[in-house]
């Protein structure tokens, strides 16, 4: 028996960090002493106190049937409080608030739910994969929004066309950013709402990273925007925030039009976040101040360790306001993948290439700040050693 994949399947890219993750072990197997800044997986273990609350709440037998979709209610009033101290946001938990199974799952899932073939999804590129392929899923037509250097990474919403615009169902924008660790103020996310209501375009907003941040910078969230509940949504996770990235997490607020769209999938796919996960979370968002604070100044030091190291050798390489990523343009004599390859063959370090993330993000190497000062130190003596 012959077995076929669908088209579908075929038509996705080998997904990133699977292809990282199998190159990474191959090294380790061989006894190199790899220093892993490839996939964006904290190194720091989730915090006590949240560690504690799953257990205390896993003992309990209630919590071990099935989950409700939308979650518990206390889990939503929980979020919607976080979303009013840290956005100064009035949320309503019963309608504008949808716990996810991390904020992948909402962003892969949401085009099933409003895109049919042949529709566009816009989708930030360089850009986190799913964006892509949800959109490939629901058999939409992917078209790219370029971010480049010259742009800030900000994507030229007047330079599309106007027939893509037309069958335009959905567009992704994602402030912070990942890959390319860049920000937006207000009057871009103003000018989304805009586009988005001329032409009727349900905007999907991931904010995976505002709660990483340096400098005292606190980037903003795209619901503040004036009518940006009126076009989508804004897809939050705690995976980065609290170290919690295999708990599997995150939230989809706004719209509840369209997060009615998307739980209605949802309720057909899966049965919501464990019940024990779901008293952990709201143990993380009851702590976040505290939580964040003592984060950020873990990556804000593993920051300036990179950075300016990377400086001092020659490399130059823009210091990110927010996220846990270095964007770096590629060495002379070098593409993306190129460089990524021989930072593995010459100085046994996993970088993430920048074409990865697709087309518009050639040029660049993507470093994350997931592993202690000294071993980033150690990579940046690898580095000078090898390549300049």
């Amino acid at each position: 028996m012959k077995i076929e994949l669908a088209d579908r399947l075929k038509k996705l890219p080998p997904y990133l960090f699977a292809e990282i993750d199998k190159a990474k072990n191959e090294a380790i197997q061989q006894g190199r002493p790899v220093i892993d800044l490839g996939v964006g997986d904290p190194d720091i273990p989730t915090p006590d106190i949240i560690v504690q609350k799953l257990r205390e709440a896993s003992l309990d037998p209630a919590t071990h049937r099935y989950a409700l979709n939308k979650g518990l209610r206390s889990l939503r009033v929980s979020m919607a409080g976080w979303y009013k101290s840290r956005f100064g946001l009035d949320i309503d938990p019963d309608t504008e608030i949808l716990p996810l199974l991390g904020s992948k799952d909402g962003i892969s899932h949401i085009p099933l739910a409003f895109v049919d073939p042949g529709d566009v999804v816009l989708a930030s590129n360089p850009g986190y994969p799913p964006y892509n392929s949800g959109g490939i899923f629901a058999g939409a037509d992917v078209h790219m929004l370029p971010l480049l250097e010259e742009n800030g990474f900000i994507p030229d919403l007047d330079a599309i066309d106007g027939s893509v615009a037309k069958r335009c169902r959905l567009m992704h924008i994602n402030y912070p950013n990942n890959p390319t660790g860049a920000v937006c103020d207000m009057e871009f996310y103003e000018r989304a709402v805009s586009y988005a209501q001329k032409n009727n375009i349900i905007v999907c907003s991931d904010a995976a990273y505002t709660e990483i941040s340096f400098d005292e910078y606190e980037p903003p969230s795209f619901l503040q925007a004036a009518g940006a509940r009126e076009v989508g949504i804004e897809f939050h996770s705690l995976s980065k925030t609290f170290n919690m990235t295999g708990w599997r997490v995150g939230m989809a607020v706004g719209n509840p039009e369209v997060l009615g769209g998307l739980a209605k999938i949802k309720s057909n796919i899966d049965s919501g976040i464990f019940t024990a996960v779901q008293y952990a979370a709201i143990e993380a968002l009851e702590n976040a101040d505290t939580i964040k604070k003592d984060l950020n100044r873990i990556y804000a030091e593993r920051r300036d360790t990179l950075v300016n190291g990377l400086k001092d050798i020659g490399w130059e390489i823009s210091r990110p306001k927010a996220t846990f990523y270095v964007w770096a343009p590629v060495l002379d004599g070098y593409d993306s993948t190129g460089l990524a390859k021989a930072m593995l063959d010459k100085a046994d370090l996993i970088v993430t290439p920048g074409n990865g993330f697709g087309k518009y993000g050639e040029g660049f190497v993507r470093m994350a700040l997931t592993v202690e000062s000294e071993k980033l130190k150690e990579a940046v003596s690898r580095i000078k050693k090898e390549f300049f």
